[in-house]
C-alpha cells in the first residue's frame, strides 16, 4: 500500500501518531489537499441525486476553500486567542493536520446508495469532527481536549459565518435549499 494510501487510512482510524506525523511533514501539503478533495468528490458522488453532476465541481471548490478558511481561523484561535504554554504551531501545520482530518468524508460516497445518505452523512460528519479535534489537538501541542473542542467549535462556527456571507453575496439566500 503506497503512502498516501496508508495515511488516509490511519487518519480515518484517529491514529493520534498520523496526525504528528503529518504535522510535521512539510511534504505532506499535497496530500493534506489531495485528501480534502477526494473527501468532497465522495461528498459529491454521494448527494448527486440532490445536487446533480454541477454540486461535484462547486462542492469540491467549496470544500477546498472551507479547508483554508477553517485551518487558518483555528490557528488564530488556537495560537492567539486559547494557546496552552506549549502550544507552537504554525498555519501550513495545521492546513496538514484538517486536510487529513477529512479522511472519513470518504465514506460519503455511499450516500449513491438509495435512502443511506442522511444517515452515512450524518455518521461521516461526527466523525470528521472527531478527527478535526484529535488533529488540532496534536497540531497545536495540546494537553486538553476540551480545549481543541472549544477551537474546533469556536473556528467551525466563524467559518460558517463567513461562508454563509460569501454565499450571500453571491447571491443566494443564505439558507439551504
Amino acid at each position: 500500500m503506497n503512502r498516501f494510501n496508508e495515511r488516509i487510512i490511519r487518519a480515518a482510524k484517529l491514529d493520534v501518531n498520523l496526525y504528528e506525523e503529518v504535522e510535521a511533514d512539510k511534504g505532506a501539503l499535497g496530500q493534506a489537499m489531495g485528501v480534502v478533495v477526494l473527501s468532497s468528490i465522495a461528498a459529491g458522488l454521494g448527494s448527486v441525486e440532490r445536487a446533480g453532476i454541477g454540486g461535484i465541481l462547486i462542492g469540491t471548490i467549496l470544500a477546498l476553500i472551507g479547508w483554508y478558511i477553517w485551518a487558518y481561523i483555528t490557528y488564530l484561535i488556537g495560537t492567539k486567542l486559547l494557546p496552552e504554554p506549549q502550544t507552537k504551531a504554525d498555519h501550513s501545520e495545521l492546513l496538514r493536520t484538517i486536510g487529513f482530518a477529512s479522511s472519513p468524508g470518504l465514506i460519503r460516497i455511499l450516500g449513491i446508495i438509495p435512502g443511506l445518505a442522511s444517515f452515512v452523512f450524518f455518521v461521516a460528519g461526527i466523525w470528521m469532527l472527531i478527527a478535526m479535534v484529535i488533529a488540532v489537538r496534536q497540531a497545536l501541542d495540546y494537553q486538553s481536549t476540551l480545549r481543541a473542542v472549544g477551537v474546533c467549535i469556536i473556528g467551525w462556527i466563524i467559518q460558517l459565518l463567513i461562508l454563509m456571507l460569501i454565499f450571500t453575496i453571491l447571491g443566494g439566500s443564505g439558507k439551504p435549499a
